[in-house]
């Protein structure tokens, strides 16, 4: 699937997996405006005679292309200095970026809430849209059709079978849905027409993103009609590019990775991505903690445990019942995590250990990574299992 300290917790894309390092973006250009309504047809039936009727609509303007073909200064600049840094052929990252289309859904859909439109972050309505019944259930079947799987995963990688199993779930229903944006034109479009100007270490993400893909193409991992997220999040576990460069693994051990119709590759990859990113063996995601009163002075909002054991119990904390006091948590880092109700002025919190802040690298935010837990806990429960 970078982002400050409360945005953290909407659920939208903050979501990107594989942030690369930000890097000065290259110049912006302004987003293309619209075009102006064309002037109706004057189209001949089948007898001769002229009816007055519609155009077809104007086609979507190029994210890459002058109106005279040539790639826009800026995607120019942008292709020699990724040619240059990735060792690629100039004329191949050409033609790769050449004939892409603005796509005005993905700029519409990535724009936060006009001026003056408050959305208020609530954690039980974020909740509702992801552990819910229909998810569960189906969340129950996927798990009891590819337990082995699941459970080789989890051996390798030592993430659990039902957290694996949710994250799929939270991303695209067990696959049901990865997205049908070209991929291509959802990075170009956030590449160099992103809605917000003044947000350049977005620009840059996508920059880098866009990047990734291309190296993805040309080394033949990847179609160039690859479709995914309006974000460029790609298969069943919604990759983005530079995880796949990354992290991704072959799963089933056919020489290719292939996360939207290869399950082995989708599940293992899944392990791979959250091992890579912290995650400890046997560790809960959440640690049965009992919080002081009003906890909120422990909370950082960060995506780091900033807490320990000690500093909770000076400042009230105790185990929860039946908690072992052996536990190898106690002796990790620990973050108090406030899952708010914003239009309430509350929230709940609790205790997440290294394995709460490795999903928050999957997607950056709080209401994402409890969901992913949530859920997670509810499949366990249905096929019967503990973790």
């Amino acid at each position: 699937m970078f982002i400050c300290r409360r945005i953290l917790q909407l659920g939208i894309l903050a979501a990107l997996t594989g942030c690369a390092a930000s890097k000065p973006p290259a110049p912006l250009a302004a987003v293309p405006t619209a075009q102006a309504a064309p002037a109706p047809a004057l189209t001949p039936d089948a007898n001769g005679a002229i009816r007055i009727g519609p155009s077809a609509p104007a086609p979507e303007p190029s994210s890459t292309e002058t109106p005279t073909g040539q790639l826009r200064p800026e995607v120019a600049a942008y292709a020699r200095d990724l040619a240059a840094r990735a060792g690629l052929p100039l004329a191949q990252v050409q033609a790769s970026l050449a004939g892409s289309t603005y796509n005005a859904t993905v700029a519409r859909l990535i724009a936060p809430a006009p001026p003056g439109r408050k959305v208020w972050r609530s954690w039980l309505t974020y909740r509702s849209r992801f552990v819910e019944p229909k998810r569960i259930r189906w969340g129950i079947d996927f798990y009891q059709d590819n337990q082995a799987l699941l459970e080789r995963a989890a051996q390798q990688y030592g993430v659990p079978a039902p957290i694996i199993a949710a994250i799929i779930g939270v991303e695209t229903i067990y696959g049901r849905n990865m997205g049908s944006f070209r991929v291509m034109d959802a990075l170009t479009t956030l590449a160099f027409d992103y809605p917000q100007p003044a947000r350049p270490e977005r620009v840059q993400l996508f920059r880098d993103q866009l990047g990734d893909f291309i190296v993805l193409v040309l080394q033949g991992k990847l179609e160039l009609e690859t479709r995914g997220s309006y974000a460029g999040a790609i298969g069943m576990p919604q990759f983005m590019p530079g995880s796949i460069l990354r992290y991704a693994v072959d799963g089933d051990g056919d020489g290719h990775i292939d996360l939207a119709n290869s399950l082995p590759d989708a599940i293992m990859s899944v392990g791979s991505f959250l091992a890579q990113h912290g995650w400890q063996r046997g560790a809960p995601v959440f640690a049965p903690v009992v919080l002081p009163a009003d906890p909120s002075a422990l909370a950082s909002g960060g995506l780091q445990p900033t807490q320990d054991w000690p500093r909770l119990q000076a400042a009230g904390a105790r185990l929860g019942a039946g908690a072992n006091p052996g536990a190898a948590w106690l002796s990790m880092p620990l973050g108090v995590v406030d899952l708010v109700e914003e239009a309430r002025g509350t929230a709940q919190y609790r205790t997440g250990t290294p394995n709460f802040f490795a999903l928050t690298q999957y997607n950056r935010s709080y209401f994402y990574a409890t969901s992913v837990s949530d859920l997670a806990d509810a499949i366990a429960t249905g096929v019967g299992v503990s973790y």
